[in-house]
Order: structure tokens, then sequence, then C-alpha cells
């Protein structure tokens, strides 16, 4: 297998996005792919940078699915269609196996495997930092209206519950993008990504201070 692993990946994981939604499209994971390898400029050790590169690219082709409801964990799926792909082009097994290690290790829920090489830990930080920021409050924003037309829940609602409601309000407000971007901050693993993580949460804060003050949540209306 002569070419390079991560343009590789990305022609092989594109016919999977095509039926992805904004937030984890291939946009997205060209993003994680660009953050990424940013990251593992700034970072201290040796960072098989093709592996991460193939490793984005290819982290959320079962998202499509997930959604769906026709798999249940993408991360697991992904990775095991990831491997499937990659063999199929004659990788060596020994690259395929760090591909599948980023690819299950990605996701912040509860059953998944942490992150144990250092790429690994690049595509998690890098998958994560792209729901922080401008483009990361976009985001959680598109997630909560994908979640709410997959389950039937109630969409959001642009405001804020603990001041304008009582706090058994039946609907989610928008703050709650603020917890889950510093929920996602709060677990990122390497130095670079805190950093940068850092410098996005500083927005992500300056926002959410204008959000209120649009609102009036110190005053009246």
């Amino acid at each position: 297998m002569s070419r390079e692993l991560g343009a590789l990946a990305r022609e092989l994981s594109i016919p999977y996005y095509e039926a992805a939604l904004p937030a984890h499209d291939s946009f997205h994971a060209n993003r994680v792919r660009d953050l990424s390898i940013r990251l593992a400029d700034e970072c201290e050790g040796t960072v098989d940078r093709d592996v991460l590169s193939a490793a984005a690219w290819l982290h959320d082709v079962g998202r499509p699915l997930e959604r769906t409801g026709e798999i249940d964990d993408h991360d697991e799926w992904g990775a095991n269609e990831a491997a499937d792909l990659l063999a199929a082009e004659d990788v060596s097994p020994d690259r395929i196996a760090a591909v599948e290690r980023c690819v299950r290790a990605h996701s912040i829920r509860a059953s998944s495997p942490e992150p144990e090489t250092l790429e690994a830990k690049l595509l998690f930080d890098a998958d994560k930092l792209d729901a922080t920021g401008a483009v990361g409050i976009v985001r959680l924003a598109c997630i909560v209206g994908e979640r709410s037309g997959r389950t039937g829940e109630k969409h959001a609602v642009i405001d804020d519950s603990s001041v304008q409601r009582p706090a058994t309000a039946d609907r989610p407000d928008v703050s709650l993008l603020r917890e889950w971007a510093r929920e996602r901050l709060d677990e990122l693993y390497t130095d670079p990504g805190r950093r940068l993580g850092a410098s996005r949460w500083e927005f992500t804060e300056s926002f959410f201070a204008r959000f209120a003050d649009e609102l009036g949540v110190e005053g009246e209306r």
C-alpha cells in the first residue's frame, strides 16, 4: 500500500458522511483532522500523523447509522468498519490497529474506553475542541436539534430556565450548551489541547454573558 494513509482514509470515509447531519458531517471530520494535526505539532513526543489523520477522517463514519437507530454505538461500529475498510486496501495490520484504537476511544460517553496512545488522546481532544468556541456553539445547537428530531423530545428554547422559568421547566434551555462545552474541556488529555481549550472557553464565556445580556436576565425586559 503506497498511498498516504490519511488521504486514503479521507476517500474511504466521504461516502459515509453523505447521510450525516451538520454536527457530524465530513466538514466536522475535516476540522477534527486539522485540529488534531495542529495539536500534534505542539505536542512533545512522537506522533504518527498519518494514523492520526486517518483516524480523524474515520472517527464518525457510524454517526448517521447511530442517529437512525441502526446501530447502538458508533465508536465500536466505526472502529470495526475502519479496520475492514483499511484491510481491504492492504494497509498493514499494525497501522490498522493504531487507527482502530483511536476511533474506538474518541467518544466522551461512559462506555468508551480510555484513549491510551498519544494519537488516540490527540484525536479525542480535537474532537472535543470542535464542540467549543464559536464553531462549537453552533455544533452543539445542531446536536440539540438532532436529538430532538430523533427521539421526539421537545426542542430547546432560547431562554434561561433558571431565571425566567421554574427549575422544573419541561424543556431544556440553550444554556445547556455551556455545560456541554465545559464538560468536554474538563476531559481533555493533552497540554496543547488544554491550552487551546482555555482560549476557546474565554469566547464561550463571553458569548453566554452577551446571551444573558440580550435576554435581559439581569433586569426587567
